[in-house]
């Protein structure tokens, strides 16, 4: 996991800016053989994305308001696989799990026009098992969800999805740094004896505003019923029971956050075509309950050199005040494959 480093240290490392667009925190030198910083985090270079599908910042694109963008790359070779995302902290700090059980975190800072720069302070940490002992192997952890958990107003842990070894899991945040053993949460026996890599995909929790305020939605990529829904589940102590939801054909859930007056979103993915396929969908705060089968309208969808493995979804307030819709691909550790951050709003 990223730690990421007080502002004003990183301001003094140095913070590069070429007329290419492309951003990154210098430790050292110059030089481009800077790959770590000196405490041997990574570093991580970004390219700003100035347009989305013909749209540039501040400009509609379906049902969104594109807010700009970043490709992330880095030489080290533990940072990818980002599968889950939520923001942890002040100034923009934020926490992503990988496919390799790994926390990653760091800051995201913006330019002068509210668009995405860079991530900085970076810091990739192992995450551990119950016993404080980092995962003994792959299959337990395969890390696909992060929900941020409120408690006085203050993001006091994250919430942990895994597929394979499907399970879910709390850990402390320290500073907006999830740190320490896992906490395990209790979940309903049929998802647990589900051990694929198509099983628990999202978990996400309903904000104050909702009717199901305070509950974990967990909700499935291949576990699918008999009408062809996916299977979902709400943990709560008021509400909790099952539902499902209704993908459009091709695509999958990956992901889900509630927006702050309860509506649910939900990212799908898919492929066609030999190219990723995106979509996300906006469910009514009424229809997340137990029992119901949700299906939401689409906000936005796109395929082609615009997106990429589409999988991690969160929702913040932005340095504007507005809030702000954070998508984030999974490159799966492939050099084909890209680290994008996706940024956009709601129209007012």
């Amino acid at each position: 996991m990223s730690q990421p480093a007080p502002l004003p240290r990183l301001l003094a490392t140095g913070l590069l800016v070429t007329g290419l667009g492309v951003a990154t925190l210098v430790a050292a030198s110059l030089g481009a053989r800077a790959q770590n910083t000196e405490d041997g985090q990574p570093t991580v270079t970004a390219v700003q994305m100035a347009t989305f599908m013909t749209a540039a910042v501040g400009q509609p694109v379906q049902g969104l308001i594109w807010r700009g963008g970043i490709e992330m790359k880095s030489t080290t070779d533990t940072f990818g696989g980002l599968s889950g995302l939520g923001f942890t902290g002040p100034d923009h700090r934020l926490v992503m799990v990988s496919d390799r059980g790994n926390f990653v975190s760091g800051q995201l800072i913006y330019d002068d026009q509210n668009r995405p720069l860079s991530l900085v302070g970076v810091k990739i940490q192992p995450m551990q098992n119950s016993k404080g002992e980092e995962l003994p192997r792959q299959y337990a952890r395969d890390a696909e969800a992060l929900a941020v958990i409120i408690r006085n107003n203050e993001p006091s842990a994250v919430r942990v999805g895994f597929e394979n070894l499907t399970r879910v899991a709390d850990f402390q945040l320290v500073d907006g740094i999830p740190t320490g053993p896992a906490r395990e949460v209790t979940i309903p026996r049929w998802l647990t004896e589900t051990r694929t890599n198509a099983s628990l995909e999202a978990v996400c929790i309903a904000p104050p505003a909702s009717p199901v305020a305070g509950s974990t939605l967990l909700l499935t990529e291949g576990v699918i019923d008999g009408d062809g829904r996916h299977a979902a589940h709400l943990l709560g102590q008021n509400d909790k029971g099952p539902l499902s939801y209704i993908s459009s054909d091709g695509t999958n859930p990956t992901d889900c956050a509630f927006l702050p007056n309860g509506d649910l979103l939900v990212l799908e993915r898919g492929i066609a075509l030999f190219t990723f396929q995106m979509r996300l969908k906006r469910v009514p705060a009424a229809a997340v309950k137990p029992g119901a089968h949700m299906e939401g309208e689409v906000l936005l969808q796109s395929s082609g050199g615009d997106i990429d493995n589409m999988e991690a979804l969160a929702v913040h307030t932005g340095p504007d005040g507005r809030t702000r819709i954070t998508i984030v691909s999974d490159n799966n550790f492939n050099d084909w494959e890209r680290n994008l951050l996706l940024e956009f709003s709601l129209p007012d």
